[in-house]
């Protein structure tokens, strides 16, 4: 497999309107313009914004024109893509706070002197009513409204506002304003992506491919999602990564090498092969992949320790070095209330369904009842969870 059959094949779901068109755009030995659009609708990015991103530098490094566009435009109109109700506007000010870490967060994946940066408010935001029809003119209200969750939401009985109706134009419209030639995006953006290849043929008469990456499962084999607590964060600790990827289920292993390592296509089928065999621990694999990970969005030498801590705290069942320490003025205390006070859980539900699953030891012994009321000694050690240490002292 040669790169470019690679980087057409590797964590690619599909290419639109066909794979062998683009190919053989890209054995013309002609320098292509690509483009990837990301909102900045949240301040932290997670390790499956990365898919595109690594994609996007694929490309690069062929000699290709790749940029990275911040939709500082189509953000203000919010992309209505999987959604089952109306998102909230954003403010100028949210835009900015979302935008600043951004290139900091992804400084490790990608390499900005191969890869531009863009801004499409720099052209959005100018469109004149004039402009706007004229686009609008190019394409079906009734193919608009042909989309999947917006005839579910009117199913509902829920209204689709006339402003999310204008998001896969406008970022459809990014497309003819750089001319690109491929545009990459996660399975989601499929419709605003070929919206834009609609728009590309119509005003400016030429072909314009679309890119879909595979959409990954989260840490918990569920589908990754912001509130579900299943996504290693690009901004999380060394240790905090590696712990999180030593928790995610044995098949999952050779998706996760594949779009988030530089392991080849060869060495992925003898990982899947290894791992079908009986006598194999998937914990090896789980541990490469883990360290090849965090040592990407890290440094190698972080990466050791994060993996020492792992052995010596989850393997070994040592209290980590760096344990938090604190103090009590009371003994007695209500275990949920006790989680709580010390932020070991993300809520009170999460706190009990910790303690029922036997998930918190109060020194050596497993607390099971949410509502029982402990009391610690002079000095004790509470866990909850894989990771989380409490050393406390009652004074």
């Amino acid at each position: 497999m040669d790169k470019i059959d690679e980087v057409l094949t590797r964590g690619v779901e599909q290419i639109l309107p066909s794979r062998q068109g683009l190919e053989n755009l890209l054995r013309s030995k002609k320098r292509i313009r690509l483009y990837l659009g990301i909102d900045p609708t949240a301040t932290r990015l997670h390790l499956g914004h990365t898919i595109p991103l690594r994609k996007l530098q694929e490309f690069a490094e062929l000699g290709h024109e790749a940029i990275l566009l911040f939709g500082t435009g189509t953000v203000l109109v919010g992309d209505p893509s999987e959604r089952d109700s109306g998102r909230q506007l954003i403010t100028q000010k949210e835009i900015e706070e979302n935008i600043a870490t951004w290139k900091d967060q992804v400084k490790n994946i990608v390499d900005f002197k191969k890869i531009k940066i863009k801004f499409n408010g720099d052209w959005l935001t100018k469109l004149t009513l004039k402009d706007i029809i004229r686009i609008g003119s190019k394409i079906s209200a009734i193919q608009l409204f042909k989309r999947d969750n917006f005839t579910k939401r009117i199913q509902k009985g829920d209204t689709v506002y006339f402003h999310e109706t204008m998001y896969p134009l406008l970022q459809g419209y990014d497309s003819v304003v750089m001319d690109v030639d491929l545009e990459i995006g996660g399975t989601d953006q499929t419709f605003n992506m070929l919206m834009g290849r609609e728009l590309q043929k119509k005003i400016r008469n030429r072909e314009k491919y679309v890119l879909t990456m595979k959409m990954i499962l989260g840490t918990d084999g569920h589908t990754m999602s912001k509130s579900s607590g299943n996504c290693v964060w690009l901004t999380d600790t060394p240790q905090d990564i590696y712990g999180k990827l030593m928790r995610l289920p044995d098949e999952l292993i050779p998706d996760y090498f594949e779009v988030f390592t530089a392991y080849t296509t060869f060495e992925i089928k003898k990982i899947k092969t290894e791992l079908q065999k009986p006598d194999i621990n998937p914990m090896t694999y789980k541990k490469k992949l883990a360290f090849e990970i965090t040592s990407q969005l890290h440094r190698k030498k972080l990466a050791d320790e994060a993996q020492r801590e792992f052995e010596k705290v989850v393997q070994e069942k040592a209290i980590p070095h760096n344990a938090r320490q604190v103090e009590l003025l009371k003994s007695q205390w209500k275990i949920v209330d006790l989680i709580m006070r010390f932020s070991l859980a993300a809520s009170n539900s999460e706190a009990k369904r910790l303690i029922r699953q036997g998930g918190v030891l109060l020194g050596n012994r497993k607390v099971t009842n949410p509502q029982e009321i402990i009391k610690i000694e002079k000095d004790t050690v509470l866990k909850v969870g894989k990771r989380n240490f409490l050393k406390i002292r009652v004074i």
